[in-house]
């Protein structure tokens, strides 16, 4: 077993400035880590809405939080609004966290499904603190000073600026010893004796020798596909979406705590509130929408004036065939892309992250090792698209041929066993760990109207009144708690606000 000393990452970006501040916080001083970028090649730019999970990256890294808020022009984010899915005029949330409290062997949402079969329970959202706080557009982190309180369970993610966070990341790395080179990487030597990476030549003929390769160069792939062509797995006959027009405008709406996903006539428009600006994109189907008409319905629904031209991007949804190939690990777009939906994007990168550091090579590079890390990978990111899928598909509209397509597609066999246990029993069963929750399911399911026969044969067991109390004294302790929270921008002005640029 030799160690690896020398790694190497191509491409900066939020995937690249991700994996040299991880990398150097975990390998310190003992192994020599290198960034290349080009100033000239822009960065895509527009993952600026996270989930839970970022909290646990940055504790790794012992950022501090509110530095962290301040220098990034960040908000909270509690939750994500979906409008249109379902129905035009529908609404609803996907709020992180709990929803009320267990009872006994069943799951809270089961009693609560019992009650509103029967019209006796109102919607699932006054049993989760997160959507009610989102709604009522209040925030406070969570405290646990209170006892079994619901403001124990608030959970939190951030909307921040893609690529002051890459910066903020850069200054963290370079402190750490990570070695930055400036220049444009034009292809890669590999060894005839094994097909591995050797080095990368720059465009001014340097060679830039490695042992393990980082590929961060975006949807191009330069090393994972263009040097090594591991191939990709075309998803786009169940995410039809392949494009999107991405534009910041002026503040305008509040500062909201969570994200917006409203459905529009080819696909869907983001909204991200910053301290500073809103980001907003519209994602679509080019097969069902031309990409004039498309700009022109996001440029006609900002809530402000654009401060910029709006920027197009293309996009094919699927996954690199491995992730890892020989002595290559592809992070961030190059391993793949599921559209924003559910904010996936940097948890992929954080997760392959902290998958590369759990399977560390050394220069032998076991390729039972390799296989394991890929297969995590393959089953990470399908599940995911499953879960995207859902809301394509679990719709009722058919107002334009691009919903009518979606709502009547074939659709994956394990999205649609997961759809089958719902409906019969309105059961939801958590494969092996995958990203998503049984409340994460629950949320798209109810909230675009799958429909559902039952509920578990159990929670009939309990006197209807007994399960009438429980279900109103957990709203009710919710409601209050939300009373008692800061508005988000209130909060953010006592702790974490940041410089006016």
């Amino acid at each position: 077993m030799e160690t690896i000393k020398k790694v190497v990452i191509v491409g900066g970006g939020t995937a690249g400035w991700m994996s040299a501040a991880a990398l150097s916080r975990i390998l310190g001083d003992k192994v020599q880590v290198t960034l290349i970028e080009s100033e000239d090649i822009g960065t895509v730019g527009v993952g600026e809405s996270t989930i839970p999970m970022i909290k646990l990256f940055n504790a790794v890294l012992g950022i501090d939080e509110n530095e962290f808020v301040r220098e990034t022009q960040a908000t909270f984010k509690l939750a994500i609004e979906f409008r249109d899915w379902g129905r035009i005029g529908d609404r609803y949330m996907h709020g992180f966290g709990i929803f009320g409290q267990d009872l006994a062997t069943l799951p809270f949402y089961q009693y609560w499904l019992r009650m509103h079969q029967q019209g006796k329970a109102p919607d699932l959202e006054n049993y989760s603190i997160n959507r009610m706080a989102a709604n009522a557009g209040k925030f406070m982190r969570a405290d646990r000073s209170h006892g079994n309180s619901p403001l124990g369970d608030i959970v939190s993610a951030f909307h921040f600026d893609a690529g002051l966070y890459a910066r903020y990341l850069r200054r963290y790395a370079e402190q750490r010893g990570v070695r930055r080179i400036e220049g444009k990487v034009v292809d890669a030597l590999t060894r005839a004796s094994d097909g591995h990476v050797d080095a990368v030549r720059m465009e001014n003929g340097d060679l830039i020798g490695g042992e393990l390769f980082i590929d961060c160069s975006g949807f191009r792939g330069l090393l994972i596909e263009q040097a090594l062509h591991t191939g990709f797995e075309d998803w786009s006959h169940w995410l039809p979406c392949d494009r999107a027009w991405a534009v910041p405008c002026e503040l305008g709406g509040g500062l909201l705590p969570y994200t917006r996903a409203t459905a529009r006539p080819a696909g869907w428009q983001w909204r991200i509130g910053l301290q500073h600006r809103t980001g907003n994109g519209h994602v679509y189907a080019s097969k069902f929408m031309g990409d004039d008409e498309a700009r022109a319905q996001l440029m006609a629904s900002l809530d402000g004036r654009p401060l910029a031209e709006p920027k197009l991007l293309r996009f094919t949804a699927g996954k690199r065939k491995q992730v890892w190939n020989k002595n290559v690990v592809a992070v961030g777009l190059s391993s793949g892309f599921l559209e924003p939906l559910e904010s996936t994007s940097i948890h992929m990168i954080q997760s392959t992250i902290a998958r590369l550091i759990s399977f560390f090579p050394d220069k032998g590079f076991s390729q039972p090792d390799i296989a394991e890390f890929n297969r995590q990978c393959n089953f990470e990111i399908e599940r995911i698209r499953d879960f995207i899928i859902l809301h394509y598909h679990a719709t009722e509209r058919n107002d334009t041929p691009f919903w009518d397509h979606v709502r009547t597609m074939e659709i994956p066999d394990t999205l649609r066993e997961k759809m089958d246990l719902w409906r019969a029993r309105g059961r939801i069963v958590r494969v092996d760990n995958e990203l998503f929750a049984e409340v994460g399911w629950l949320q798209v399911l109810h909230g675009q109207r799958v429909p559902v026969a039952g509920h578990h044969p159990l929670a009939d067991l309990m006197d209807e009144k007994e399960v009438a109390d429980y279900l109103g004294d957990i709203a009710s302790v919710i409601s209050n708690c939300v009373d008692q929270m800061p508005s988000h921008a209130a909060f953010i002005a006592a702790n974490c606000a940041a410089r006016q640029l």
